[in-house]
């Protein structure tokens, strides 16, 4: 556990951006908050991670924790961040996300108490009127318009917004105003992206309960290599899911983050203390093609994430796939999450790599393995190769591992058959 306070830790951390309050320190009394998440999807992604362990971490320390899934709001959209409308989806499709959703944030508040509630619970009776009445009332438009996140969707050449969308916002105001007569919430968290939506309910709750809450956002983990939003692949969005993003691709993306920012990283993603990231950091600083800092990365947050079994079996997928470890010694298990990740390929005796690098589909013909090979691109068992046919040798146990080039992907599981 740290020495630090909460408020020290968080500032060390960079998990503070924007707050409603004036000193940091005044989240070291522990109160109760709240964390909304978008259901517009079956999962979380590494983007939603990073709040998540701000909330880890008031949680750690003694704050009482609301879990707010977004049965509801999702139905509308949340207009900030995007630069059109988002599609509708239908309350069926929202209950399978709430379902997901629910799973996934037990998986990471493992152990922790905390509360989970749907929003759609309670706006499911309410009557329009009386909303306007008791919510709308208390927003000026002027205000509202010129929020940014609905400012830049009305400015010219913008593609505009819905009164569905822009409506969102008193949607939001509404559920802190029901989470504090409810649950005696008094702080919300989200990512900076949210910071307008976030302020709907501070005034709400000031005009209806005399009473003042709060709000703190933390800053959008930016890849410094690129100047963009964390969290991206070349393929996409990199889930929590275990069906979307394997646990060995999910522990890879950690291990390939980038050098400038691994030591943010640690930092935020992970619970090691100030000394450990330091150590790792200093270390990463004097030999930074052994990769330290990202192999403790990649490991602290998959076995968050998946638990301790998933992340010591990506790892070992890993070893094997990039040729650190031979495929002989794989477990069961380890073939298995292999044969997921990589092409698997049955030969019946010791015959020709071409072909079997055309079957697995690391060469589209064979004048193209030929070429590959013959220009030194190919290796089995981690070995450079120049010739065409495998020799028994190669095969341990029955297997070997064939690769194309050095990328992690072009690999392919090459096994005896009978």
């Amino acid at each position: 556990m740290s020495s630090m306070k909460l408020s020290e830790e968080l500032v060390w951390r960079g998990q503070i951006k924007d707050k409603t309050f004036s000193d940091v320190a005044w989240l070291d009394t522990p109160r109760t908050f709240y964390l909304g998440v978008d259901c517009s999807s079956d999962s979380l992604t590494i983007g939603n991670l990073a709040i998540f362990m701000l909330a880890k971490r008031l949680n750690q320390a003694g704050w009482k924790t609301i879990l707010l899934v977004g049965g509801a709001t999702s139905l509308i959209g949340d207009p900030g961040g995007k630069d059109d409308e988002r599609q509708l989806k239908s309350r069926d499709e929202i209950a399978h996300n709430v379902a997901g959703i629910k799973q996934q944030v037990q998986q990471l508040f493992n152990g922790a108490d905390f509360t989970l509630v749907d929003n759609y619970d309670w706006f499911k009776d309410i009557n329009f009127l009386d909303f306007l009445r008791d919510v709308g009332k208390n927003y000026g438009m002027t205000e509202l318009i010129q929020r940014d996140f609905i400012s830049e969707r009305m400015g010219e050449g913008s593609s505009g917004i819905s009164y569905a969308e822009f409506s969102y916002t008193l949607i939001q105001g509404y559920d802190y105003w029901h989470l504090y007569k409810n649950y005696g919430v008094v702080l919300q968290i989200g990512g900076s992206d949210q910071w307008g939506n976030m302020l709907s309910g501070v005034p709400l709750i000031r005009k209806k309960e005399l009473v003042e809450v709060h709000a703190l956002s933390m800053p959008l983990v930016i890849d410094k290599s690129t100047g963009k939003k964390f969290g991206k692949s070349e393929d996409g969005a990199i889930w929590l899911d275990s069906a979307k993003t394997s646990p060995t691709q999910f522990y890879q993306f950690w291990i390939n983050a980038d050098d400038e920012g691994v030591a943010d990283y640690l930092k935020i993603y992970t619970d090691l203390d100030q000394a450990a990231i330091e150590q790792l950091s200093a270390e990463h600083a004097t030999q930074p093609q052994a990769r330290l800092a990202q192999k403790a990365l990649a490991l602290e947050v998959t076995r968050s994430v998946h638990g301790p079994e998933a992340a010591v079996l990506a790892q070992e997928v890993t070893a094997y796939l990039t040729g650190q470890t031979s495929v002989e010694g794989a477990s069961d298990a380890a073939l298995q999450a292999i044969r997921r990740e990589v092409p698997a390929v049955t030969v019946t005796a010791v015959g020709s790599i071409v072909e079997a690098l055309v079957q697995a589909g690391l060469a589209t013909s064979n004048s193209e393995a030929r070429r590959l090979v013959s220009a030194n691109a190919v290796s089995v068992n981690g070995a450079k190769v120049t010739r065409e046919n495998f020799e028994n040798q190669d095969f341990v146990k029955g297997r070997l591992l064939l690769r194309r080039g050095k990328a992690f992907k072009d690999s392919a599981l090459v096994e005896l058959g009978d």
